[in-house]
Protein backbone atom coordinates (compact mmCIF):
# COMPACT_ATOMS: atom_id res chain seq x y z
CA UNK A 1 0.00 0.00 0.00
CA UNK A 2 1.29 3.45 -0.93
CA UNK A 3 1.53 5.73 2.10
CA UNK A 4 1.31 9.52 2.07
CA UNK A 5 4.21 11.66 3.23
CA UNK A 6 3.91 13.84 6.29
CA UNK A 7 3.69 16.94 4.11
CA UNK A 8 0.85 15.37 2.09
CA UNK A 9 -1.05 14.65 5.31
CA UNK A 10 -0.46 18.26 6.35
CA UNK A 11 -1.78 19.41 2.98
CA UNK A 12 -5.01 17.44 3.47
CA UNK A 13 -5.40 18.85 6.97
CA UNK A 14 -5.35 22.32 5.45
CA UNK A 15 -8.63 21.47 3.61
CA UNK A 16 -9.27 24.99 2.29
CA UNK A 17 -6.96 27.52 0.68
CA UNK A 18 -7.34 30.92 -0.95
CA UNK A 19 -5.89 31.74 -4.36
CA UNK A 20 -5.06 35.31 -5.42
CA UNK A 21 -4.82 36.09 -9.14
CA UNK A 22 -3.25 39.53 -9.04
CA UNK A 23 -0.83 41.25 -11.39
CA UNK A 24 -0.79 43.34 -14.54
CA UNK A 25 -4.07 41.71 -15.68
CA UNK A 26 -5.81 43.22 -12.63
CA UNK A 27 -5.61 46.55 -14.48
CA UNK A 28 -6.96 45.17 -17.77
CA UNK A 29 -10.21 43.38 -16.86
CA UNK A 30 -11.28 43.09 -20.51
CA UNK A 31 -8.21 41.01 -21.49
CA UNK A 32 -8.11 37.20 -21.59
CA UNK A 33 -5.32 34.63 -21.48
CA UNK A 34 -3.05 34.42 -24.52
CA UNK A 35 -4.85 37.27 -26.33
CA UNK A 36 -1.56 39.01 -27.14
CA UNK A 37 -2.88 42.46 -26.23
CA UNK A 38 -0.26 44.82 -24.76
CA UNK A 39 -0.38 45.48 -21.03
CA UNK A 40 2.42 47.94 -20.18
CA UNK A 41 4.03 47.77 -16.76
CA UNK A 42 3.24 51.46 -16.35
CA UNK A 43 -0.41 50.47 -15.68
CA UNK A 44 0.51 48.54 -12.52
CA UNK A 45 -0.13 50.87 -9.58
CA UNK A 46 -2.12 49.32 -6.67
CA UNK A 47 -1.97 52.37 -4.42
CA UNK A 48 -3.83 50.70 -1.52
CA UNK A 49 -2.23 47.25 -1.71
CA UNK A 50 -2.84 45.42 1.57
CA UNK A 51 -1.88 41.75 1.60
CA UNK A 52 -2.81 41.59 5.28
CA UNK A 53 -6.41 42.29 4.25
CA UNK A 54 -6.21 39.43 1.74
CA UNK A 55 -4.89 37.01 4.33
CA UNK A 56 -7.29 38.17 7.01
CA UNK A 57 -10.12 37.37 4.60
CA UNK A 58 -8.67 33.89 4.04
CA UNK A 59 -8.17 33.18 7.72
CA UNK A 60 -11.67 34.41 8.61
CA UNK A 61 -13.07 31.91 6.10
CA UNK A 62 -11.12 29.08 7.73
CA UNK A 63 -8.42 28.69 5.09
CA UNK A 64 -5.12 27.29 6.29
CA UNK A 65 -3.02 28.21 3.26
CA UNK A 66 -2.87 30.87 0.57
CA UNK A 67 -1.36 31.06 -2.91
CA UNK A 68 -0.23 34.18 -4.78
CA UNK A 69 0.16 34.35 -8.56
CA UNK A 70 3.76 35.52 -8.86
CA UNK A 71 3.95 35.33 -12.66
CA UNK A 72 1.02 34.50 -14.93
CA UNK A 73 1.07 33.61 -18.64
CA UNK A 74 1.67 37.27 -19.55
CA UNK A 75 5.14 37.15 -17.96
CA UNK A 76 4.70 40.08 -15.55
CA UNK A 77 6.64 39.43 -12.33
CA UNK A 78 5.06 40.52 -9.04
CA UNK A 79 8.53 40.83 -7.57
CA UNK A 80 11.58 42.82 -8.78
CA UNK A 81 13.09 39.95 -10.76
CA UNK A 82 16.60 40.50 -12.08
CA UNK A 83 15.79 38.38 -15.16
CA UNK A 84 13.10 40.48 -16.82
CA UNK A 85 12.32 44.12 -17.45
CA UNK A 86 8.61 43.35 -17.17
CA UNK A 87 8.01 43.45 -13.42
CA UNK A 88 6.95 45.65 -10.51
CA UNK A 89 10.36 47.32 -10.77
CA UNK A 90 9.27 48.85 -14.09
CA UNK A 91 6.00 50.17 -12.66
CA UNK A 92 5.16 53.45 -10.89
CA UNK A 93 4.00 51.54 -7.79
CA UNK A 94 6.21 52.61 -4.87
CA UNK A 95 8.53 54.23 -7.43
CA UNK A 96 9.50 50.79 -8.72
CA UNK A 97 10.68 49.64 -5.30
CA UNK A 98 7.64 47.53 -4.34
CA UNK A 99 7.48 43.74 -3.98
CA UNK A 100 4.07 42.03 -3.85
CA UNK A 101 5.64 38.64 -3.11
CA UNK A 102 7.41 40.04 -0.05
CA UNK A 103 4.25 41.64 1.31
CA UNK A 104 2.26 38.46 0.65
CA UNK A 105 4.71 36.04 2.28
CA UNK A 106 5.12 38.30 5.30
CA UNK A 107 1.33 38.50 5.72
CA UNK A 108 0.95 34.70 5.50
CA UNK A 109 3.56 34.10 8.18
CA UNK A 110 2.11 36.73 10.50
CA UNK A 111 -1.26 34.96 10.27
CA UNK A 112 0.16 31.43 10.50
CA UNK A 113 -1.03 30.35 7.04
CA UNK A 114 0.87 28.01 4.73
CA UNK A 115 2.73 29.99 2.06
CA UNK A 116 2.02 29.08 -1.56
CA UNK A 117 3.46 30.64 -4.71
CA UNK A 118 2.04 30.19 -8.22
CA UNK A 119 4.31 30.38 -11.26
CA UNK A 120 3.23 29.84 -14.86
CA UNK A 121 6.02 27.93 -16.62
CA UNK A 122 4.71 29.12 -20.00
CA UNK A 123 4.34 32.74 -21.12
CA UNK A 124 3.51 34.48 -24.38
CA UNK A 125 5.64 37.61 -24.09
CA UNK A 126 8.84 38.76 -22.44
CA UNK A 127 12.51 39.30 -23.10
CA UNK A 128 13.20 35.53 -23.45
CA UNK A 129 11.57 33.55 -26.25
CA UNK A 130 9.43 30.62 -25.11
CA UNK A 131 10.48 28.83 -28.33
CA UNK A 132 14.18 28.84 -27.33
CA UNK A 133 13.91 25.94 -24.89
CA UNK A 134 17.45 26.08 -23.48
CA UNK A 135 17.40 29.84 -22.91
CA UNK A 136 13.90 29.63 -21.49
CA UNK A 137 14.93 26.87 -19.05
CA UNK A 138 17.67 29.16 -17.74
CA UNK A 139 15.20 32.03 -17.36
CA UNK A 140 12.66 29.74 -15.66
CA UNK A 141 15.20 28.34 -13.21
CA UNK A 142 16.62 31.77 -12.44
CA UNK A 143 13.20 33.18 -11.59
CA UNK A 144 12.14 30.15 -9.54
CA UNK A 145 15.44 30.36 -7.67
CA UNK A 146 14.70 33.98 -6.77
CA UNK A 147 11.30 32.99 -5.39
CA UNK A 148 12.66 30.03 -3.43
CA UNK A 149 15.74 31.81 -2.08
CA UNK A 150 14.63 35.33 -1.13
CA UNK A 151 11.34 34.79 0.73
CA UNK A 152 12.03 32.23 3.45
CA UNK A 153 10.36 28.83 3.68
CA UNK A 154 7.81 28.24 0.94
CA UNK A 155 5.31 25.49 1.68
CA UNK A 156 3.72 25.04 -1.73
CA UNK A 157 4.77 25.70 -5.33
CA UNK A 158 1.86 25.78 -7.77
CA UNK A 159 2.73 25.17 -11.43
CA UNK A 160 0.03 25.90 -14.00
CA UNK A 161 0.44 23.51 -16.95
CA UNK A 162 -1.65 25.69 -19.27
CA UNK A 163 0.40 26.39 -22.41
CA UNK A 164 3.13 23.85 -21.57
CA UNK A 165 1.68 20.76 -23.23
CA UNK A 166 3.93 20.80 -26.31
CA UNK A 167 6.97 22.43 -24.71
CA UNK A 168 10.02 20.44 -23.63
CA UNK A 169 11.51 21.50 -20.29
CA UNK A 170 14.66 20.20 -18.65
CA UNK A 171 12.59 18.46 -16.00
CA UNK A 172 15.43 16.89 -14.02
CA UNK A 173 17.36 20.13 -13.78
CA UNK A 174 14.28 22.16 -12.79
CA UNK A 175 13.14 19.69 -10.13
CA UNK A 176 16.68 19.31 -8.81
CA UNK A 177 16.99 23.05 -8.23
CA UNK A 178 13.58 23.26 -6.54
CA UNK A 179 14.19 20.31 -4.23
CA UNK A 180 17.68 21.52 -3.33
CA UNK A 181 16.48 25.02 -2.44
CA UNK A 182 13.30 23.96 -0.58
CA UNK A 183 13.51 20.25 0.42
CA UNK A 184 10.16 20.24 2.25
CA UNK A 185 8.14 22.02 -0.43
CA UNK A 186 4.95 20.61 -1.96
CA UNK A 187 4.80 20.75 -5.77
CA UNK A 188 1.46 20.89 -7.56
CA UNK A 189 0.75 18.64 -10.55
CA UNK A 190 3.90 18.88 -12.73
CA UNK A 191 7.14 16.89 -13.08
CA UNK A 192 7.60 15.66 -9.50
CA UNK A 193 4.19 16.32 -7.95
CA UNK A 194 3.05 15.96 -4.35
CA UNK A 195 -0.54 17.04 -5.13
CA UNK A 196 -2.66 16.86 -8.27
CA UNK A 197 -5.20 18.88 -10.18
CA UNK A 198 -8.70 17.42 -9.86
CA UNK A 199 -9.30 17.84 -13.60
CA UNK A 200 -11.74 20.77 -13.74
CA UNK A 201 -11.90 24.40 -12.64
CA UNK A 202 -15.38 24.12 -11.14
CA UNK A 203 -14.25 22.86 -7.73
CA UNK A 204 -15.77 19.37 -7.88
CA UNK A 205 -14.06 16.09 -7.03
CA UNK A 206 -15.29 12.89 -8.70
CA UNK A 207 -16.78 9.89 -6.96
CA UNK A 208 -14.85 7.77 -6.23
CA UNK A 209 -11.91 10.06 -5.51
CA UNK A 210 -8.84 7.88 -4.90
CA UNK A 211 -5.70 9.69 -3.78
CA UNK A 212 -3.55 6.84 -5.12
CA UNK A 213 -3.44 7.26 -8.90
CA UNK A 214 -1.41 6.14 -11.92
CA UNK A 215 -2.57 8.91 -14.29
CA UNK A 216 -3.46 12.53 -13.72
CA UNK A 217 -5.21 15.35 -15.54
CA UNK A 218 -2.64 17.81 -16.80
CA UNK A 219 -4.16 20.95 -18.27
CA UNK A 220 -7.41 22.52 -19.47
CA UNK A 221 -5.82 22.56 -22.93
CA UNK A 222 -5.14 18.80 -23.03
CA UNK A 223 -7.90 16.25 -22.55
CA UNK A 224 -5.62 13.21 -22.35
CA UNK A 225 -4.39 12.01 -18.96
CA UNK A 226 -0.70 12.05 -18.13
CA UNK A 227 0.76 8.63 -17.24
CA UNK A 228 2.89 8.74 -14.08
CA UNK A 229 4.64 5.42 -14.81
CA UNK A 230 3.67 3.95 -11.46
CA UNK A 231 1.01 4.53 -8.81
CA UNK A 232 1.57 7.47 -6.46
CA UNK A 233 -0.29 8.98 -3.52
CA UNK A 234 -1.35 12.38 -4.86
CA UNK A 235 -4.20 14.12 -3.02
CA UNK A 236 -6.48 16.19 -5.25
CA UNK A 237 -6.98 19.92 -5.09
CA UNK A 238 -10.17 21.50 -6.46
CA UNK A 239 -9.44 24.98 -7.75
CA UNK A 240 -12.40 27.26 -8.47
CA UNK A 241 -13.33 30.94 -8.66
CA UNK A 242 -15.56 33.19 -6.61
CA UNK A 243 -16.38 34.86 -9.95
CA UNK A 244 -16.36 33.64 -13.54
CA UNK A 245 -12.94 35.18 -14.17
CA UNK A 246 -9.65 34.44 -12.41
CA UNK A 247 -8.46 38.05 -12.39
CA UNK A 248 -10.57 41.00 -11.27
CA UNK A 249 -13.44 41.40 -13.71
CA UNK A 250 -14.40 45.00 -12.97
CA UNK A 251 -16.87 46.63 -10.57
CA UNK A 252 -19.95 45.51 -12.52
CA UNK A 253 -19.10 41.79 -12.73
CA UNK A 254 -22.42 40.01 -11.94
CA UNK A 255 -20.99 36.49 -11.73
CA UNK A 256 -20.24 36.08 -8.01
CA UNK A 257 -21.28 32.65 -6.74
CA UNK A 258 -24.10 32.35 -4.23
CA UNK A 259 -23.68 30.91 -0.75
CA UNK A 260 -25.61 27.82 -1.85
CA UNK A 261 -23.25 27.35 -4.82
CA UNK A 262 -20.13 27.76 -2.66
CA UNK A 263 -21.47 25.36 -0.04
CA UNK A 264 -22.20 22.76 -2.71
CA UNK A 265 -18.65 23.06 -4.01
CA UNK A 266 -17.30 22.63 -0.47
CA UNK A 267 -19.32 19.44 -0.01
CA UNK A 268 -18.15 18.09 -3.38
CA UNK A 269 -14.48 18.92 -2.71
CA UNK A 270 -13.59 18.79 0.98
CA UNK A 271 -16.57 16.48 1.36
CA UNK A 272 -15.01 14.03 -1.08
CA UNK A 273 -11.53 13.96 0.42
CA UNK A 274 -9.95 16.77 -1.63
CA UNK A 275 -8.87 20.33 -0.86
CA UNK A 276 -10.94 23.34 -1.92
CA UNK A 277 -8.91 26.22 -3.39
CA UNK A 278 -11.07 29.31 -3.86
CA UNK A 279 -9.80 32.10 -6.07
CA UNK A 280 -10.57 35.62 -4.85
CA UNK A 281 -9.25 38.37 -7.13
CA UNK A 282 -8.03 41.66 -5.61
CA UNK A 283 -8.94 44.77 -7.59
CA UNK A 284 -6.74 47.52 -8.99
CA UNK A 285 -6.52 49.17 -5.58
CA UNK A 286 -4.79 46.04 -4.29
CA UNK A 287 -7.74 45.15 -2.06
CA UNK A 288 -10.38 42.45 -2.02
CA UNK A 289 -13.62 44.34 -2.75
CA UNK A 290 -16.07 44.75 0.10
CA UNK A 291 -18.85 42.74 -1.57
CA UNK A 292 -16.45 39.81 -2.07
CA UNK A 293 -15.56 39.88 1.62
CA UNK A 294 -19.23 39.98 2.58
CA UNK A 295 -20.05 36.94 0.43
CA UNK A 296 -17.18 34.98 1.98
CA UNK A 297 -18.41 35.94 5.46
CA UNK A 298 -21.85 34.62 4.52
CA UNK A 299 -20.29 31.40 3.21
CA UNK A 300 -18.35 30.93 6.46
CA UNK A 301 -21.51 31.51 8.50
CA UNK A 302 -23.26 28.77 6.52
CA UNK A 303 -20.38 26.33 7.02
CA UNK A 304 -20.43 27.07 10.75
CA UNK A 305 -24.19 26.60 10.88
CA UNK A 306 -23.95 23.25 9.14
CA UNK A 307 -20.74 21.78 10.54
CA UNK A 308 -19.67 23.95 13.47
CA UNK A 309 -21.43 21.95 16.18
CA UNK A 310 -21.93 18.20 15.82
CA UNK A 311 -24.87 16.47 17.45
CA UNK A 312 -24.12 14.95 20.89
CA UNK A 313 -23.15 11.48 19.68
CA UNK A 314 -20.06 9.87 21.18
CA UNK A 315 -17.95 6.92 20.09
CA UNK A 316 -19.21 3.58 21.34
CA UNK A 317 -16.84 1.19 19.53
CA UNK A 318 -13.08 1.16 20.07
CA UNK A 319 -12.47 1.44 16.33
CA UNK A 320 -14.72 4.53 16.02
CA UNK A 321 -17.21 2.72 13.79
CA UNK A 322 -20.23 3.31 16.07
CA UNK A 323 -21.52 6.51 17.66
CA UNK A 324 -24.41 6.71 20.10
CA UNK A 325 -26.43 9.45 21.80
CA UNK A 326 -28.39 9.40 25.06
CA UNK A 327 -31.55 10.26 23.13
CA UNK A 328 -32.73 10.19 19.53
CA UNK A 329 -31.87 13.11 17.21
CA UNK A 330 -32.82 14.11 13.71
CA UNK A 331 -29.77 13.38 11.54
CA UNK A 332 -29.30 14.14 7.84
CA UNK A 333 -25.51 14.28 7.53
CA UNK A 334 -22.64 12.10 8.70
CA UNK A 335 -18.99 13.13 8.29
CA UNK A 336 -16.53 10.22 8.11
CA UNK A 337 -12.74 10.57 8.28
CA UNK A 338 -10.35 7.74 7.45
CA UNK A 339 -6.97 7.38 9.13
CA UNK A 340 -4.85 7.59 5.97
CA UNK A 341 -1.40 7.39 7.53
CA UNK A 342 -1.05 3.85 6.17
CA UNK A 343 -2.68 4.76 2.88
CA UNK A 344 -6.18 5.31 1.57
CA UNK A 345 -7.86 1.92 1.93
CA UNK A 346 -11.66 2.11 2.04
CA UNK A 347 -13.29 1.59 -1.36
CA UNK A 348 -16.94 1.21 -0.41
CA UNK A 349 -18.92 1.77 2.77
CA UNK A 350 -22.40 2.45 4.10
CA UNK A 351 -24.01 4.33 6.96
CA UNK A 352 -26.55 2.42 9.03
CA UNK A 353 -28.92 4.05 11.55
CA UNK A 354 -30.88 2.36 14.33
CA UNK A 355 -34.62 3.08 14.29
CA UNK A 356 -36.52 3.84 17.51
CA UNK A 357 -39.03 1.02 17.02
CA UNK A 358 -37.75 -1.18 14.18
CA UNK A 359 -34.56 -2.77 12.88
CA UNK A 360 -31.70 -0.60 11.52
CA UNK A 361 -31.82 0.82 7.98
CA UNK A 362 -29.17 1.86 5.49
CA UNK A 363 -29.26 5.64 4.99
CA UNK A 364 -26.20 6.12 2.76
CA UNK A 365 -23.82 4.13 0.57
CA UNK A 366 -20.56 5.56 -0.71
CA UNK A 367 -17.22 4.73 -2.29
CA UNK A 368 -13.93 6.26 -1.08
CA UNK A 369 -13.65 7.98 2.31
CA UNK A 370 -10.11 9.34 2.44
CA UNK A 371 -9.37 12.44 4.47
CA UNK A 372 -13.05 13.33 4.82
CA UNK A 373 -16.39 12.23 3.40
CA UNK A 374 -19.56 14.28 3.87
CA UNK A 375 -22.57 11.96 3.60
CA UNK A 376 -25.94 13.70 3.08
CA UNK A 377 -29.32 11.91 3.21
CA UNK A 378 -32.97 12.64 4.11
CA UNK A 379 -33.40 13.35 7.83
CA UNK A 380 -33.95 10.37 10.10
CA UNK A 381 -34.61 10.10 13.85
CA UNK A 382 -31.95 7.92 15.46
CA UNK A 383 -29.78 7.53 18.53
CA UNK A 384 -27.21 5.12 17.12
CA UNK A 385 -25.22 5.20 13.86
CA UNK A 386 -22.52 2.92 12.53
CA UNK A 387 -20.16 2.81 9.56
CA UNK A 388 -19.89 -0.53 7.77
CA UNK A 389 -16.96 -0.94 5.35
CA UNK A 390 -17.92 -3.18 2.43
CA UNK A 391 -14.69 -3.08 0.39
CA UNK A 392 -11.13 -2.23 1.38
CA UNK A 393 -7.65 -2.87 0.06
CA UNK A 394 -6.22 -3.77 3.48
CA UNK A 395 -6.96 -3.36 7.17
CA UNK A 396 -8.48 0.08 7.60
CA UNK A 397 -9.11 2.46 10.45
CA UNK A 398 -11.38 5.46 10.95
CA UNK A 399 -10.01 8.60 12.53
CA UNK A 400 -13.48 9.78 13.58
CA UNK A 401 -17.00 10.37 12.42
CA UNK A 402 -19.75 12.69 13.55
CA UNK A 403 -23.43 13.45 12.94
CA UNK A 404 -25.27 16.68 12.04
CA UNK A 405 -28.67 17.97 11.06
CA UNK A 406 -28.03 20.72 8.53
CA UNK A 407 -31.56 21.16 7.14
CA UNK A 408 -33.37 22.26 10.28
Amino acid sequence: MIRPTEKQLRFLDWEMGMFYHFGIRSFFPDHVDWDGKPMPASAFDPKELDCRQWIRTAKDLGCRYAILVCKHHDGFANWPSAYTDYSVAASPWKDGKGDVVREFTDACREAGLGVGLYYSPAQWQGNVSFDDEKAYDDYFINQISELLTNYGKIDYLWFDACGSGDHQYDRERIVGVIRSLQPDILIFNMWDPDTRWVGNEDGYAPDPNWSTVERIDYSMMHAELKNLGNAKFLPAECDMRLHKTWFYGGPDDPTMKSVAHLTGIYEYSVGRGANMLINVAPDGRGLIPEDYVKRLEEFKAELDRRYGTPLPFSAEAVDNTVIKAEEDHLVDTVVVEEDTREGELIGRFRIVADMPCRKPIIVYEGTTVGHKRICRFPAILTGKIRVEVLESEAEWKLKKFSAFCVEK
